[in-house]
């Protein structure tokens, strides 16, 4: 348990630090590309990897849609009425309970919800799920935002970065042994975001 702890410590230790070097590289496509590299190292190598020792993606690496700069943008968080919290089933971690922060519009059509997740620290979260969604990537949704694990792309007090470039698969798309909050419907549109991570 002990060693479990400290591996998992150290891979948001190391995820935090591949968001810190994506937030400072000014060249938005090399970040992109640095963020990958890392990505796989840490899902070949590392021992809190959801890869099981056997998936091929250990040697071949994550696969991705191409980069596209036009899915980058700033994103003012506009006021919601905020309902009563939304309680998740985390499996062996318990429930996660979410507030709603507030909503952003996308460029590309559609809005996202964008939680706070109401635990020790908190954070932003903003998962998604898009017309690829069980058609090019996980059918349960990919995940923009969660600050709780290190994901930050930066922001001021009334915007939140988002890439779509940089979406990713939750854990349990990989192995069941997690279970991951997926996108609610009001992080779900109709759009195909052919940018992130891909099966």
């Amino acid at each position: 348990m002990t060693s479990s702890a400290l591996t998992l410590v150290d891979w948001r230790r190391r995820v935090a630090e591949m968001y810190a070097a994506v937030r400072s590289e000014t060249d938005r496509e090399s970040a992109w590309t640095q963020w990958r590299a890392a990505r796989d190292g840490l899902f070949r190598e590392h021992p809190q990897s959801p890869l099981t020792a056997d998936d091929p993606l250990r040697d071949s690496g994550l696969p991705y849609w191409p980069y596209d700069p036009a899915l980058r943008f700033e994103a003012e968080l506009l006021d919601v009425d905020e309902p009563e919290p939304r309680i998740v089933d985390a499996g062996g971690d318990g429930t996660i309970e979410m507030h709603l922060a507030g909503r952003v519009e996308l460029p590309i059509g559609g809005t996202l919800d964008v939680w706070w997740l109401h635990q020790y620290g908190g954070g932003i979260f903003v998962p998604l799920r898009d017309g690829t969604s069980g058609d090019g990537s996980y059918g349960g949704g990919r995940y923009l935002l969660d600050t709780a694990k290190g994901s930050w792309l930066g922001g001021t007090d009334t915007s939140i970065t988002l890439d779509l470039n940089f979406a990713y698969h939750p854990s349990c798309r990989y192995n069941p042994r997690w279970q991951c909050p997926l996108a609610p419907p009001g992080n779900t549109i109709t759009a195909r975001v052919e940018a992130g991570e891909r099966l």
